[in-house]
């Protein structure tokens, strides 16, 4: 982990620029989603003001989120000004709204990479999850218009139970697309993900497929692989590894050689060797309202950067400081011997059991102490 004078940095910070969005989709981690811009979202001057705070103390990746934020009118200005403040700034889109132009002024603005949802291999999968018809396929054109301008792009995929017999097809879809990365999350019951955890969750023995799935694939080294919000893939990691006596995958091998990420700048896990769960530890969620959180699915609010600047929250905060102490985990995370390089996912934790330093609800090991008791 990054450290200055022993105190943890950022290595992503991901603002969520507007609430605002054109689409509905049904896993969204915000229920209050709008469409449109809304008075509450941080004004031009205190975009840029964030930005200076965020240099004061860090050099992280900045990923502008939402809602969707091609729709504010001054993202590009915001962009351009992170870029010239020296950060390595990534944006995250639904793609719908990059046409031509759009596309000539995302590279313009000195943003690094891109990283685009698609949410399955066909279009139907797509915009059933979606909520919008010919979403994917504006999706995919403007991806096609970002990699024509050389822009890198990553794909993002939320695996549930509609698309998670889908993910090779998501996989030859990112390489026929040009991407550099293909990323996957794996849905976290909160905002919109609470109402649709019960018909999309898949159980927690397909969470350990699909990630021993990923671990396969990446051993190829056809592309960046990620699994997000699936901590646990570093506890699959490390047991592979010492039952094959092999080296690390390429996407972690190329992860363990830095301790920075690297010129192109993509919001990627080249921290993930150190830690699964990096919420509150190398990552930090910043609201539309200028709020704080330690990820953007784990909603404790650790202060506003209207109050205070965000250095005294990621220093300071109660929640964040907690969360840096793998000694609080309860549970079998608490007893695990993998603990320092998963903890569990947070969020998910939180959002399962109202405990956010419970035990991982979706993780099928069970810890070396649980079973020496047992046996």
């Amino acid at each position: 982990m990054d450290k200055r004078d022993g105190q943890l940095l950022p290595r992503l910070i991901f603002w969520e620029s507007t609430a605002g969005c054109n689409l509905r989709c049904i896993h969204c981690r915000r229920i209050d989603v709008a469409g449109h811009l809304v008075p509450e979202d941080l004004t031009t001057a205190e975009s840029k003001a964030l930005i200076d705070q965020i240099v004061a103390f860090s050099n992280p990746i900045f990923v502008l989120s939402g809602g969707e934020p091609l729709m504010r009118p001054d993202i590009f200005a915001i962009a351009g000004y992170a870029a010239s403040r020296g950060l390595r700034v990534a944006l995250a889109t639904n793609g719908t709204l990059i046409d031509e132009l759009m596309a000539d002024r995302i590279v313009d603005a000195g943003i690094r990479r891109v990283a685009v949802s698609l949410d399955g291999a066909t279009a139907t999968t797509h915009d059933t999850f979606r909520a919008l018809a010919g979403s994917f396929d504006q999706a995919v054109r403007g991806i096609g218009r970002l990699r024509a301008r050389g822009m890198s792009v990553q794909i993002n995929t939320t695996i549930a139970r509609h698309n998670v017999d889908e993910l090779p097809d998501v996989l030859k879809l990112a390489r026929s697309l040009g991407a550099d990365a293909l990323h996957i999350f794996l849905l976290v019951p909160v905002g919109c993900g609470v109402e649709i955890a019960d018909e999309q969750m898949i159980a927690p023995q397909e969470y350990e497929r699909v990630l021993q799935w990923l671990y396969e694939r990446d051993r190829e080294g056809l592309l960046e692989l990620k699994a997000t919000c699936a901590p646990h893939y570093f506890r699959i990691v490390r047991q592979r590894l010492a039952a094959e006596k092999r080296e690390l995958p390429p996407s972690h091998a190329r992860q363990q050689a830095t301790s920075h990420p690297g010129p192109d700048g993509h919001p990627s896990g080249l921290h993930a060797m150190t830690k699964g769960c990096l919420a509150g530890t190398g990552v930090c969620f910043i609201s539309h309202k200028g709020e704080v959180f330690p990820c953007g699915y784990l909603p404790l609010r650790a202060g506003s950067v209207r109050d205070q600047p965000l250095q005294e929250i990621w220093e300071g905060s109660d929640v964040f400081q907690t969360l840096r102490d793998p000694e609080r985990l309860e549970g079998k995370c608490g007893l695990c011997e993998f603990k320092r390089i998963c903890a569990g996912c947070r969020a998910r934790a939180y959002g399962m059991t109202g405990n956010y330093l419970g035990e991982e609800p979706f993780c099928v090991y069970e810890p070396r102490p649980l079973r020496t008791a047992a046996g």
